[in-house]
This record gives C-alpha cells, sequence and structure tokens, in this order.
C-alpha cells in the first residue's frame, strides 16, 4: 500500500519512522523554551546527538513569506534549547508552491559551533 503525504502529520510521521531506524534515542513533543511569550513543542529530538528536526509542508495557506517567519521564529525557539546545537529544517513541497526555495535554503542556514540551522527543501523542482 502506498504511503500518502496529505499533511504535515504524515511527513512527522514518515521523518520520525525514519529517525528511530538510525537513531537510538529519538524524543518527540518536547517544549522548547519561551519566545515572545510562548512556547511550543519540537517534532524531534535527537537527544544523543543534540539535533532537532523540525518538519512543514507546504500548503495553499503558505508562501514563501510566511514559511520563513515560521522557520524564523523556530529558529530563535531551538537556539535556546540546551540540547539543541544543530536544528534541521525539512520542508516538504509537493507541489512546487515555493517561488524560491533555493533561496529560503540559503537564506535561513547557517554553520556555527554553537547553533548551526540546515533548512531542506524537498523535492526541489
Amino acid at each position: 500500500e502506498k504511503l500518502l503525504m496529505e499533511d504535515e502529520y504524515d511527513v512527522q510521521y514518515l521523518i520520525g519512522a525514519l529517525l528511530v531506524g538510525f537513531f537510538s534515542d529519538v524524543r518527540t513533543e518536547e517544549y522548547t523554551p519561551s519566545y515572545a511569550g510562548k512556547s511550543s513543542r519540537m517534532d524531534f529530538l535527537l537527544n544523543d546527538e543534540s539535533i532537532v528536526v523540525e518538519t512543514k509542508m507546504m500548503r495553499d495557506t503558505l508562501n514563501d513569506k510566511l514559511i520563513a517567519d515560521e522557520l524564523i521564529i523556530d529558529k530563535e525557539r531551538y537556539a535556546k534549547h540546551q540540547k539543541c546545537k544543530i536544528l534541521i529544517c525539512f520542508v516538504y513541497d509537493p507541489t512546487s508552491l515555493l517561488k524560491n526555495p533555493a533561496g529560503l535554503e540559503a537564506d535561513l542556514s547557517r554553520e556555527d559551533e554553537e547553533f548551526s540551522v540546515h533548512v531542506w527543501v524537498r523535492p526541489k523542482i
């Protein structure tokens, strides 16, 4: 049977299944420190590696600016989490709604010793 990616929860389910095959301590729904008066829960924390994986799925109500804004807020939140040294933001865009996926990746990714961010948009067409 075919696995359908109809919403962000389907993407999280698939990514989570892949992660537990490669990492021993995968934690879901860990709380983040408060940012602008709100806290949220991260999708996946690879505890031993100090990596957070955040998943997004493009939809008709999102555009380049809105997804960038969401990811900027996520970056600020996760930078404050003591176990997050690397943030991987996976944006699933099956219908190519993003006008400039390469620009989003380049603008929001950063390499740093204390906190690195990797934004990956897939598929890239």
